[in-house]
């Protein structure tokens, strides 16, 4: 079918690209330009009119155009980050702006909670669809089978920054003091090298010593998905361990496995200290029951004579991605009226609730391997989403190396990234089913249960809120290769560490960006165990209202932080200098002193 004289003109429009027009990174390359007519409304602002720009990596939209703006508004959101488009308008649409209105255009909803509306003329029908189009197609690479824009990011990083060579397995279990008795690594070129015991654990795993590789195959099939118990943390002197897997297969039959049950007290008795293995399932009880008619379960005190179950009540990703759902709709309120049923909305939606079931129990973990000396065996359902919450936020309050900006990145490799969590599943990278019930915020819980502990103990930890930011700005971008797929194997099959640059790259080459005015050294090898109680925790307003000019703070905190760092290290020189001075003095003295003789004393007797 010809086009029309309005679809030939609106072509040209589109295909007209000034190559000064967008802002690139290396590897990025413009799909599709409107140079006018398209507005941007604010539900905070107003509307501003300019241009729009669709690349392979982002949508970039810029006021002024030919207006000239004295201070042009500049919006970019990553392609990735978005998890909805949808065209708006018309008599067809459902969708309507807060004021009511019905505007002809696009609404974008994003993973990062902002939602944005773009109108355009209420003719330019072939501009919508072309624009529609392009970011259907570049939004979800995974479903369009295009790649990741990780794969055509061209940046270079010096190897001094490389973010692939942060983490080593065994690097870092030998920082934890291993080896030790009572534990061992598997057998290189023997169980998971190829990921034939547990296809998403990493190659290399620490095991109880007494356990061989015949008995952690017999084991392997007692546990869901195969994720067998292994070690992730060692206390340096009691022995105290954390340990982590997945559900046990016991069914409603209440099958039982010998074998399973010898390798669970082996663990036990790898701790001299230790009468007790304590067992913290993540999952309500009544969840925990529900899943015996599935095939799960969890561990009966008949059955594992030395070991206590303690049920953590941590609901499931469905429950908790209705309560993000939830603070989004509240957070982005634009009318002041509202403000006064904001406590209620807030409590509503569950969100700080949740947060705080999280921490009491990665609190009480950490209680019982400091004080009591208990060794802990961690799991949920698969053992994938809130064991890596109680795990990770457990350590961070056992081992002071996690609070430190190399070692939280270590952490996030090592208990998240390596162990397997779904983050392809879970953020949903590049894949357009906006709906797909295996999306959940359980990453987002444990950096939201993160700040919370930096509220509380400001000063000891090495790393600032941005960086916090930062790092789930880029678990959505797709920018970098850190986030992308659900399992070591995955990444490994992708050779990502070659075709893509790390996250921590770029936060380590930046380094002064992220770090923490206010850090001391004071709290190194201080167990901190944060207060749970929602009395003490606090909405993270610099993340979650931070697109909302209502809720953002005011002061520039950031910025602060820079200018705090600076003054630091210009009095960290000046002490330096005057240290140098001082022993330059002591020294001129020291040498005065044995240059002059001493006097004689002479002594008349009377």
């Amino acid at each position: 079918m010809d086009k029309t004289a309005e679809e030939s003109k609106d072509s040209g429009a589109m295909k007209d690209i000034p190559p000064d027009a967008v802002p690139l990174l290396s590897g990025e390359e413009v799909k599709a330009y409107l140079e006018q007519d398209v507005t941007y409304l604010c539900l905070y602002t107003g509307t501003k009119v300019g241009k729009m720009a669709v690349t392979n990596y982002k949508l970039h939209f810029q006021s002024g155009g030919k207006q000239k703006d004295s201070v042009p508004f500049i919006l970019e959101v990553p392609l990735c980050t978005i998890s909805k488009v949808e065209k708006v308008g018309g008599v067809t649409s459902s969708s309507k702006a807060v004021d009511g209105r019905n505007p002809y255009g696009l609404e974008i909803t994003c993973k990062d909670l902002r939602v944005l509306r773009f109108a355009l003329r209420h003719d330019a029908h072939y501009l919508r669809r072309k624009m529609f189009e392009k970011l259907q197609e570049y939004c979800f690479p995974a479903s369009n089978k295009l790649p990741y824009f990780a794969f055509n990011y061209r940046e270079q990083y010096p190897d001094s920054s490389n973010g692939w060579s942060l983490y080593s397995v065994k690097s870092e279990f030998q920082r934890q003091g291993l080896p030790v008795e009572g534990w061992r690594y598997t057998k290189a070129n023997m169980i998971n090298s190829k990921y034939e015991l547990c296809d998403t654990y990493p190659q290399l795993l620490v095991v109880p010593a007494a356990a061989n590789d015949e008995h952690l195959n017999q084991v392997v099939q007692f546990r869901s998905r195969g994720r067998i118990p292994v070690l992730s943390w060692i206390h340096p002197e009691s022995q105290a361990t954390i340990t982590r897997c997945s559900q046990p297969l016991i069914g409603i039959s209440n099958k039982r496995s010998r074998d399973d049950e010898r390798y669970v007290q082996m663990i036990l008795d790898a701790n001299p200290h230790a009468h007790k293995l304590l067992i913290f399932d993540a999952r309500p009880q009544a969840n925990a029951v529900a899943n015996m008619a599935r095939g799960g379960g969890y561990e009966k005190n008949e059955q594992y004579q030395n070991a206590e179950v303690i049920f953590c009540d941590i609901h499931n990703i469905h429950v908790m991605r209705e309560s993000l759902r939830k603070l989004q709709d509240i957070c982005f309120l634009p009318q002041l009226s509202q403000d006064k049923h904001w406590l209620s909305s807030l409590d509503q939606t569950q969100w700080i609730h949740h947060i705080k079931v999280i921490l009491a129990a990665a609190t009480r973990i950490a209680h019982e391997i400091e004080s009591a000396k208990a060794s802990v065996l961690v799991h949920c359902s698969d053992g994938w989403d809130r064991t890596a919450q109680l795990t990770s936020m457990s350590m961070i309050m056992l081992d002071s190396y996690y609070r430190t900006l190399e070692g939280f990145q270590v952490l996030i490799e090592k208990e998240w990234l390596s162990f397997g969590h779904k983050f392809a599943q879970r953020i949903g990278h590049g894949d357009k089913n906006h709906s797909d019930a295996e999306r959940s915020p359980v990453f987002l819980q444990f950096i939201d249960c993160v700040w919370q502990m930096t509220q509380q103990f400001p000063t000891a930890f090495e790393f600032n809120e941005h960086f916090l930011i930062s790092v789930l700005d880029h678990l959505y971008s797709c920018l970098f290769g850190t986030f992308l797929y659900n399992c070591d194997k995955e990444r490994k099959n992708k050779d990502i560490r070659k075709k893509t640059i790390s996250l921590w790259s770029m936060i380590n080459l930046h380094r002064d960006d992220y770090l923490n005015a206010l850090y001391v050294s004071t709290y190194n090898h201080h167990v901190l165990l944060p207060a749970s109680s929602m009395r003490h925790l606090d909405l993270w307003i610099g993340y979650y209202g931070r697109w909302n000019p209502r809720m953002k703070s005011q002061e520039p905190v950031a910025e602060r932080h820079k200018e705090l760092l600076q003054v630091r290290d210009y009095l960290k020189k000046q002490v330096e200098e005057l240290e140098r001075e001082l022993a330059i003095k002591q020294e001129k003295e020291k040498a005065v002193a044995a240059a002059v003789p001493n006097p004689t004393v002479s002594i008349t007797n009377h």
